[in-house]
C-alpha cells in the first residue's frame, strides 16, 4: 500500500520528489524513485508485504518494465508460482512484482488475471508507453494531467497540483453534479483539467496520445437456480474464501466493526479464521439513537475480540479541515466516521478489514425496499397524493433525527411524482441539491456555462443499461458503478491513508460481486426485506439483535449539531461565502437554507454540509490555508 507518482517532461527530476511527499500519509515507511531521459517515478510506501525488499519502482528481468503500485494483488500466491513455472524470475517477495511479469505475458490485458485493489503505472521503456490501470471497483485512486507538453499521475490530486504542470482552477462542471449526486462522477475531480481515471480502466499515454479502455463489467443476465439454501451455501463458501484472501499480510490486521451486519460478518469470518484475537475497532456517540457501540460489543464479545472503541464528539469542524485536505474535495459525514475510526485503528494496526460493499451489492438500503413502496402509493391519483395527503405529511414536525418521519414522508411524496431510472436518479440526490434547488443556488451566469445540465444522466446511462433487467438489478448495478468507486471507496481509501492505514472489503472483492449479480433479486430484496441472503449468512456468525437491527451505519447528529452547537459558526462562514463571492452561489438561498433549518421548519443538514465544506475546500486549495491555520480560523468564527 502506497501514494504513487510520475510526471513526463523537463521538470520530472525536481516535480517527482515534490509530488509524492505531499503523499507521504499514504507511505510514511520508505520512499522509491525511478528516472530516464523521459519519466520520472516515484512511490511512498506503508510495508505490508516483503517488509526487506519490496521498494518500489520494481523492475522485471532486463530492467526494461518499471513498476509503481499502489494497492494488494490477493491471488499473487498463485500467479507467482504460475509465472516462475513459465520461467519469470522474481526480484522480491512483494505481492505487486507479479503484474510485471504479467505484462511480459499478456501486455495491457495484464489487468485480467488480477484479483485485488490496485492503481499502478508501468513504464515500458522499449515502447516508450506509459500503461495505469485501476482494480475493477476502483478501490484505490489514480488522477491524471496532460499540460503544455506533459503527463502527470498521481494517487491523489494533491499530487497532479505538486507537479506544476497545471494551476487549480474549479471545475463548475462537476461541481454542479456533485451537490446532486453526492459523488464525483465519470472522469470528474473538483479541479479542471484534472481527470480521475475511472474503476476498471486502464490508459496508455505513447507518443503525447492517450487512450482509455474498460477491461471489466458486471452481468446480471446469467442467474443462478434459485434455490434459495443452495444460494446461500455459496455464498458463505465465496464469502469465507475471499476473507481468508485478504488476510494476506506480514504485519498484523484488525478489523472496523460498526455494529452492522457487512462489517460483522467480515470480523467474524475473520476470527473464526485467526488462531490469535482478531482486534476491532468502534466508535459511537453518546447520542443513543445513533449510537451502535452496544451491537458491536455483542460481535466483539461473541468472539473474544481485541475491543477499541471511542466515543465521538461534536468537534466537527475542527477535523473537517484535515478530512477535506486528504479527500482533495468535498468531504462526507459518513467520511468523519471513518477519519475517527481509522485515527483510532492506526495506533494499534497497519491494515483493517471493512465491511464495504455490503449494501450495493446485496440491496441494503432503505430506498430499494422504497422503491416498491412508492409504486403501492402511485395507486392513489396524483391530485390525491399532492393536493391532500402532501399538506398533512408537510405538518409533521421534523425531529432532526436519522431517517425521521418527516423525511420518509416527504422522500415518498416526491418519489411519487418520478418512475423508472428518473425516481432513482431523483432519490439520490432528494436530500442534498435536486435540480430544482440547484437552479436556486447557482447563478444564472453559470448554469448558461455548463455544457452538461442534467445530473440524472449520470445515473440513468447505468440504469438504462441491457445488462440488468430487474428494477432492484438495475439499482445495484447503478450503485456499483457510481456510488461505490466514486463516493464509497473514495472515502474509504482517503480516511484511511490519512491516517497510514490499508483498508480491505472482501464484500467488494470483484469475484464476489460477479457471483452476487447471478443471485435472483428476490433472494436479494425479499418483499420488504433488504439484503435478505447476505442476512441468512450473517445470521450464521451473528446474534439475532444484529441480524434484525435497522441499518444505520456511521451516522451522527448533524441536523443537531448545525442548530445548536455549530449555528453560531454556520452563521458567520456563510455571511463570507467564497462562492458567492465568485459569483457561482446566490447568498438569498444559502440564507434560506441556513434560517429554514435553525427555526426547525426543515432539515437541510445534508444541503448545509456540503456549502460548509466548499468553503473550507476554497480556502485551503486556492487561498493558501493549511489544515493548522483552519483551525484557527474556525475557532475565530465559533
Amino acid at each position: 500500500m502506497c501514494g504513487i507518482a510520475g510526471i513526463t517532461g523537463p521538470q520530472r527530476a525536481q516535480a517527482i520528489k515534490s509530488m509524492t511527499d505531499v503523499l507521504a500519509h499514504r507511505g510514511p515507511d520508505d520512499s522509491g524513485f525511478y528516472h530516464d531521459d523521459y519519466i520520472a517515478l516515484g512511490q511512498r510506501r506503508l510495508s505490508i508485504i516483503d517488509l526487506n525488499t519490496g521498494r518500489q519502482p520494481i523492475s522485471n528481468e532486463d530492467d526494461t518494465l518499471q513498476l509503481v503500485c499502489n494497492g494488494e494483488i490477493y491471488n499473487s500466491p498463485r500467479l507467482r508460482k504460475e509465472l516462475v513455472a513459465n520461467g519469470h524470475q522474481f526480484k522480491t517477495a512483494t505481492d505487486v512484482e507479479v503484474i510485471l511479469h504479467l505484462y511480459e505475458d499478456h501486455g495491457e490485458n495484464c489487468v485480467n488475471h488480477l484479483q485485488g485493489m490496485f492503481a499502478f503505472a508501468l513504464w515500458d521503456r522499449n515502447n516508450q508507453k506509459l500503461f495505469l490501470a485501476r482494480d475493477h471497483l476502483g478501490q484505490k485512486p489514480l488522477f491524471f494531467c496532460a499540460r503544455n507538453g506533459s503527463f502527470a499521475f498521481a494517487s491523489e490530486v494533491k499530487g497532479v497540483l505538486a507537479s506544476k504542470i497545471i494551476n487549480p482552477v474549479i471545475d463548475t462542471q462537476a461541481l454542479w453534479h456533485y451537490v446532486s449526486l453526492r459523488f464525483m462522477p465519470d472522469h470528474y475531480s473538483m479541479f479542471a483539467d484534472i481527470q480521475k481515471l475511472p474503476a476498471a480502466t486502464s490508459l496508455s499515454f505513447q507518443r503525447g496520445e492517450i487512450t482509455t479502455r474498460r477491461y471489466w463489467d458486471i452481468d446480471f443476465n446469467n442467474k443462478l437456480p434459485a434455490r434459495e439454501d443452495d444460494v446461500e451455501e455459496q455464498l458463505h463458501d465465496l464469502l469465507a474464501r475471499t476473507v481468508e484472501s485478504h488476510l494476506l499480510s506480514d504485519v498484523r490486521v484488525g478489523a472496523f466493526l460498526s455494529g452492522g451486519i457487512d462489517s460483522g460478518t467480515v470480523a467474524s469470518i475473520m476470527a473464526v479464521q485467526s488462531a490469535n484475537r482478531i482486534p476491532r475497532f468502534s466508535i459511537g456517540t453518546r447520542e443513543k439513537q445513533f449510537n451502535e457501540l452496544p451491537y458491536a460489543k455483542m460481535v466483539s464479545d461473541k468472539y473474544n475480540m481485541e475491543a477499541h472503541e471511542k466515543i465521538v464528539e461534536p468537534d466537527l469542524i475542527h477535523t473537517i479541515p484535515s478530512m477535506i485536505y486528504h479527500m482533495d474535495e468535498p468531504s462526507d459525514p459518513f467520511g468523519f466516521g471513518v477519519y475517527l475510526v481509522a485515527q483510532l485503528a492506526a495506533e494499534h494496526v497497519k491494515v483493517v478489514l471493512s465491511g464495504d460493499g455490503g449494501d450495493e451489492n446485496f440491496a441494503g438500503y432503505d430506498r430499494y425496499a422504497g422503491q416498491r413502496l412508492v409504486d403501492y402509493y402511485c395507486f392513489l391519483p396524483k391530485w390525491f397524493r399532492q393536493g391532500v395527503i402532501k399538506p398533512l405529511t408537510d405538518r409533521i414536525p421534523e425531529t432532526f433525527g436519522y431517517k425521521s418521519l418527516a423525511q420518509k414522508a416527504a422522500w415518498v411524496n416526491e418519489m411519487s411524482l418520478f418512475s423508472g431510472g428518473d425516481r432513482y436518479a431523483q432519490s439520490l440526490g432528494v436530500l442534498r441539491f435536486t435540480h430544482q434547488a440547484k437552479q436556486r443556488l447557482f447563478t444564472q451566469v453559470v448554469q448558461r456555462q455548463l455544457p452538461e445540465y442534467s445530473s440524472a444522466e449520470k445515473i440513468l446511462k447505468y440504469f438504462d443499461a441491457d445488462n440488468a433487467h430487474s428494477v432492484v438489478d438495475k439499482m445495484i448495478y447503478t450503485d456499483l458503478m457510481t456510488r461505490m468507486p466514486d463516493h464509497l471507496l473514495t472515502i474509504g481509501d482517503r480516511m484511511t491513508m490519512a491516517h497510514s492505514l490499508e483498508s480491505r472489503a472482501p464484500l467488494i472483492d470483484y469475484k464476489l460481486v460477479e457471483f452476487a449479480a447471478r443471485i435472483p433479486a428476490n433472494l436479494k430484496l425479499k418483499g420488504n426485506r433488504i439484503k435478505y441472503m447476505l442476512r441468512k449468512v450473517a445470521s450464521r456468525y451473528l446474534p439475532d439483535e444484529v441480524v434484525k437491527l435497522e441499518k444505520q451505519g456511521f451516522r451522527f447528529p448533524l441536523g443537531l449539531w448545525f442548530r445548536t452547537d455549530l449555528k453560531g459558526f454556520l452563521q458567520n462562514l456563510f455571511k463570507q461565502s467564497r462562492f458567492v463571492e465568485l459569483g457561482i452561489f446566490e447568498q438569498t438561498y444559502i440564507d434560506t437554507l441556513l434560517d429554514e433549518h435553525i427555526a426547525g421548519k426543515i432539515d437541510h443538514n445534508y444541503r448545509i454540509w456540503i456549502l460548509l465544506n466548499l468553503e473550507i475546500w476554497h480556502r485551503l486549495y486556492f487561498e493558501g490555508e493549511t489544515v493548522e491555520s483552519m483551525k484557527d480560523f474556525t475557532n475565530a468564527l465559533s
